[in-house]
C-alpha cells in the first residue's frame, strides 16, 4: 500500500507481471519512486522507473523487467 498526501494506492504486486506497467499519478516522484524501488527490492523484482506526464499529470511509470 502506497500512502500519498492522505490518499492510499494498493499495488498488487501478485498480478505485477514482467513487461507489463503502471502509472502513479504524483508531484513528489522522487519518494514514490524510493517506496516502489525499496518494496520491489524486498520482494525480489527488478524494475525501471520513469518520471513521465501523462495525459496532463505527472507521475511515475514503472514497468517490471524480471
Amino acid at each position: 500500500m502506497l500512502h500519498l498526501l492522505n490518499l492510499s494506492i494498493w499495488i498488487d504486486w501478485a498480478k505485477f507481471k514482467q513487461g507489463t506497467s503502471f502509472f502513479v499519478p504524483c508531484l513528489d516522484r522522487s519518494e514514490v519512486e524510493k517506496f516502489v524501488r525499496e518494496e520491489a527490492e524486498r520482494l525480489r523484482i527488478q524494475v525501471v522507473c520513469k518520471h513521465v506526464v501523462e495525459r496532463g499529470r505527472y507521475g511515475l511509470r514503472v514497468w517490471r523487467t524480471a
